[in-house]
């Protein structure tokens, strides 16, 4: 059964909130670079923690798809470290983590709606 790693809602709460704290330049930009580097690689850590998906019937496929998604969304993760530290765009690339932080958000509660399913099936649905 696919599950979401309890650090992940926690991690990504943390990037967000790094995202948006204040940017100034100079030193201070570069804190805050390090600090959203770091809170990225916990989003990161969570994510490869995630556990594989169903192979269960039907889920089977689902699980396969949320596990394509999550290397998807690994690879986004990894693209965007570097730049992060690296970029002098700050504010285009701060953008482009905060959509990534959403898509997580959606691939876990697309892993939850999974999980509900399987439950359901093992325990028989109202249907």
């Amino acid at each position: 059964m696919p599950t979401v790693p309890p650090a992940l809602p926690g991690a990504l709460k943390a990037l967000d909130a790094a995202l948006d704290s204040p940017r100034k330049p100079g030193i201070p930009l570069g804190n805050w670079r390090w600090l959203v580097r770091q809170r990225m690689g916990g989003v990161r850590d969570a994510l490869v923690g995630e556990a594989a998906g169903s192979d269960d019937g039907w889920l089977a496929a689902r699980g396969g798809s949320a596990f394509r998604e999550r290397n998807a969304l690994l690879s986004r993760l990894s693209i965007l470290g570097p730049q992060i530290l690296e970029t002098p765009d700050v504010e285009a690339t701060r953008i482009e983590l905060k959509r990534l932080v959403v898509d997580i958000q959606r691939h876990v509660q697309r892993i939850n709606d999974l999980v509900y399913d399987e439950v359901e099936l093992e325990l028989g649905g109202s249907e």
